[in-house]
């Protein structure tokens, strides 16, 4: 592996992290003043202010308390590109997520319980200095296949 893979598979490593901690600032600092994001719904998102106004209500809590798991990563040196398989882990019942609508909150649990898990990917594209220039994501967004999570790797923060 080169230094330069070893640089791309690092950047994801953190961007994952700053999400993980809830840091909307540090998550938003990895992307290029004209990268693009693409959901999975069919919308495009296209430079910083219109991205972190797309991620605004996931860092506020509005869908619960949310930690990704890396289960893959593949770098593409020469391509510059990186891809990351993930569960998408979702606790409604942490203090986090009160400012989800009470009704959807009780719906959610009541269907899944307060911990939920669903899974996709993203592909990351990054330009020479190694910013993310594009994240685009694959998963069933508007009606996510959630279910119950049983396993052991929920780490979320109280």
């Amino acid at each position: 592996m080169t230094q330069h893979s070893r640089t791309l598979s690092t950047t994801v490593d953190g961007f994952v992290d700053a999400f993980n901690d809830n840091d909307l600032d540090r998550v938003m600092a990895y992307f290029a003043d004209d990268a693009e994001y693409e959901p999975g719904d069919g919308a495009r998102h296209r430079g910083k202010d219109a991205i972190r106004a797309e991620f605004a209500p996931q860092f506020a809590g509005r869908y619960g308390a949310m930690r990704f798991d890396v289960y893959d990563k593949l770098v593409d040196e020469p391509g510059r590109r990186v891809a990351i398989r993930w569960a998408c882990r979702i606790d409604v019942a942490k203090p986090h997520a009160r400012r989800i609508h009470p009704l959807l909150r009780l719906l959610g649990a009541l269907r899944h319980g307060p911990r939920m898990v669903w899974h996709g990917m993203d592909v990351f594209h990054f330009d020479a200095d190694g910013a993310i220039t594009g994240k685009y994501s694959y998963a069933h967004f508007k009606t996510p296949p959630m279910q119950r999570d049983r396993g052991d790797a929920w780490r979320t923060a109280a």
